[in-house]
């Protein structure tokens, strides 16, 4: 372990965590928090939901075992919300965002203090990486660490250290997080992008180090994993509408996808019509486009699986599609400003 300034002339740092019906993993996020080695002070905010599986009696048990940590309530019990109102009630300069569903690496928040100090950044984060323990997790964690899955970011598959768009949760300074108006409430997911638009946007500097690497916990079943991306897509559809000039090419990547799929797939169930008809079936070579992602899936799942059992590997050929799909579709939906109503609370 390198060595550390004393304990004195560190800054004190804030974690600050919203947590909404995750009895299943809050402990572990927690107690990834007291294990840190960072020698500074530190406190433990948690911003609870409204929650129904437990996770009330367990955050005032953790609560009550160490005065460290300390509860705000969430009434609205979104993700931003709760994230403004731990950062509102923090006492420290640095504030770590921690999401319910990852796992600090003991050495996270002394890395992260090292490189805001070393750089003058405003906020410092790494990679998010996904691991699951079941054979559908497992699928789940592998898209997610693939340029195939969630596009090849820095975030999801690492890279060079230095400036960058956007990181995963973020180690920041607070009093910038004061200074451009906290995290935007009204944006229920790619909060963090939006609010690292206008960190930068300020002059400020987002950093990424592959030094920092969080475990993540996938979603455990295909459904909450669809309604995970159905979200997202919709809400990245949202910000690709609002600030264009702000967002990458490869946002419109997985909508085209779905939409050329889509029209493909109808396009050659017409030329099966023209040949019940009699006609010539021209219309059935749009087929070949699903048939073509279709191969793309199959190829993606035997190379991406190939020591991830075979349960593992035959989730992937559904996990990698319900992604594609389910992520495109929200875009659209989120780009047209066609739904109001699909929002997410907490995770990723």
């Amino acid at each position: 372990m390198a060595e550390q300034a004393p304990e004195h002339t560190l800054p004190g740092v804030s974690y600050v965590m919203p947590v909404l019906n995750e009895v299943t993993h809050v402990r572990a996020a927690v107690d990834s928090l007291l294990a840190q080695d960072y020698a500074g002070p530190f406190e433990v905010t948690l911003a609870l939901g409204p929650s129904i599986d437990g996770t009330t009696e367990l955050v005032a048990e953790l609560s009550a075992a160490d005065p460290r940590i300390k509860i705000v309530d969430n009434e609205i019990g979104s993700t931003p919300s709760g994230l403004n109102l731990a950062i509102e009630s923090s006492i420290y300069p640095i504030v770590v965002r921690v999401d319910a569903h990852s796992v600090l690496p003991v050495d996270y928040t002394r890395i992260a203090v090292e490189t805001i100090l070393a750089t003058g950044a405003d906020n410092v984060g790494g990679i998010m990486d996904a691991q699951g323990i079941t054979s559908f997790e497992r699928a789940v964690a592998r898209a997610y660490g693939s340029r195939i899955g969630l596009g090849g970011t820095k975030l999801h598959v690492g890279g060079e250290e230095g400036p960058a768009e956007t990181v995963y949760l973020g180690v920041f300074q607070r009093q910038r997080l004061l200074d451009v108006g906290l995290f935007d409430e009204d944006i229920k997911r790619g909060q963090d992008w939006e609010l690292n638009r206008r960190l930068r946007a300020s002059g400020g500097v987002v950093w990424f180090t592959p030094r920092l690497k969080v475990t993540y916990r996938p979603r455990p079943n295909l459904d909450r994993l669809a309604r995970q991306f159905v979200s997202t897509g919709v809400w990245r559809g949202e910000l690709a509408r609002r600030f264009p000039a702000a967002n990458g090419i490869r946002y419109f990547v997985p909508p085209a996808m779905v939409i050329a799929v889509t029209v493909g797939f109808l396009v050659g169930v017409a030329g099966i019509v023209q040949a019940a008809m009699g006609a010539a079936p021209w219309l059935l070579l749009g087929f070949v486009i699903p048939a073509f992602y279709l191969l793309i899936v199959i190829v993606a799942a035997i190379v991406l699986m190939r020591s991830g059992g075979l349960r593992a590997t035959l989730w992937f050929l559904v996990v990698l599609p319900c992604i594609h799909f389910c992520w495109g579709i929200g875009f659209v939906l989120g780009f047209l400003s066609l739904t109001r109503n699909i929002t997410a609370h907490t995770g990723r």
